[in-house]
């Protein structure tokens, strides 16, 4: 044996180990074998690989940091695989799809204000438009807290309207109480064209002390935090549509509980939005306040046309003020400052009889209060 290993060139453990292959498989025992070894201390038992594939099956679309906190969270003494780990099991089991590159937006880097807390900030917008696979055109209004993610409402409205988002907001409003501000794009309801980008559903914001923030157009990652939650809408709830509107309801009431409740965030800390929400102190009034103005002012009412006259003339200031007092204060000679409650609206020009606009969600300087102030409630006022 010596002598026949020194003539291969192999030592005697080898051509011991090549002879008892043969004696115990003939030629067939000879050929090459993996040296890849049959089982690694550090290998991930099959249980606890079942356990991952079952809370996939779950939640298909979730990766694997999310399906790793809600592992922990429903048997916190298991000491679970890392998150590369369980990335490695989805992916043996054909369970991921590749990511496309993609050229992405630089970021937007400027914080979101106020949003350090529950109710400082709400999100609204409608997600993109679809079709139910009976032709019917679904428009789900979306609202969420900007600070926990909580998503406080997703609903399929008839039209996009303002009778049709005042409703919602309505009823968010009743079950939530009210927030400091709310963020919206430059589109309808939301805002308009009009003087100070005011709709009549922004209006009806600032009387219930709600400051209305608009992102500037084009810029939809200025409201990040909703446009994400929307991204996983469509993929959770939307894609397929379901084969009615009623249907499709019921899709975005199971998104919405399991968004809440269930869905740990990132940004959260692992968290879900539930645990971080909380309904706000503000509660939505029975009745609109009266917009007051400091002494000094000239009030004018708006007619139901848009217009407020001065000195026996019309001025068009914009049909989202209908019946709403504006205030003028004087800037010089032959011109005034216009306000509504605690915006600026504009420069009013005697001479031209003409407004000039300026940023109405900018507050005026020098003007006690501010939207979150709260307004006194006058008997006899219009109730809501």
């Amino acid at each position: 044996m010596a002598e026949l290993c020194r003539a291969y060139g192999i030592s005697r453990p080898t051509g011991y180990k090549w002879v008892g292959r043969y004696e115990a498989d003939g030629w067939p025992g000879l050929e090459d074998r993996s040296g890849v070894a049959w089982h690694h201390p550090n290998e991930t038992p099959e249980a606890m690989r079942a356990e991952v594939l079952k809370v996939r099956q779950r939640y298909p679309r979730w990766g694997p940091r999310k399906i790793k906190a809600i592992l922990a969270r429903e048997k916190p003494g298991v000491v679970w695989p890392a998150v590369s780990t369980i990335g490695e099991i989805l992916r043996r089991e054909g369970l991921t799809v590749a990511r496309k590159v993609r050229r992405r937006t630089p970021p937007y880097r400027t914080p979101f204000a106020g949003s350090d807390h529950p109710n400082a900030v709400w999100c609204a917008d409608y997600k993109g438009w679809f079709r139910t696979r009976d032709g019917q055109r679904c428009d789900p209004l979306t609202i969420s807290d900007a600070h926990s993610r909580y998503l406080l409402r997703s609903r399929i409205v008839r039209d996009t309207g303002y009778e049709a988002a005042r409703r919602q907001f309505e009823a968010t409003f009743r079950e939530y109480g009210l927030p400091n501000a709310i963020r919206t794009d430059n589109g309808a309801p939301f805002a308009s064209h009009g003087i100070g980008g005011l709709s009549r559903l922004s209006v009806w914001w600032i009387r219930l002390g709600i400051r209305p923030e608009r992102i500037d157009p084009g810029e939809p990652q200025q409201n990040g935090r909703h446009e994400r939650m929307h991204l996983t809408l469509k993929t959770e709830a939307a894609e397929p549509p379901e084969a009615t509107a009623q249907r499709q309801q019921a899709v975005l009431d199971e998104f919405r509980k399991r968004y809440n409740e269930e869905r740990p965030h990132e940004g959260l800390q692992m968290r879900c939005p539930a645990e971080v929400y909380q309904a706000s102190a503000r509660e939505y009034p029975a009745r609109l306040a009266p917009v007051e103005y400091p002494t000094g002012m000239v009030v004018r009412q708006v007619q139901g046309n848009g217009v407020l006259y001065w000195k026996g003339k019309a001025v068009f200031v914009g049909e989202a003020l209908q019946y709403e007092p504006v205030a003028l204060e004087p800037v010089d000679e032959g011109r005034w400052r216009i306000h509504y409650s605690t915006l600026v609206l504009g420069v009013f020009n005697e001479a031209e009889h003409s407004i000039v606009p300026v940023d109405g969600l900018r507050p005026p300087d020098g003007l006690a209060g501010g939207l979150h102030a709260p307004f006194r409630c006058a008997e006899g006022d219009m109730e809501y």
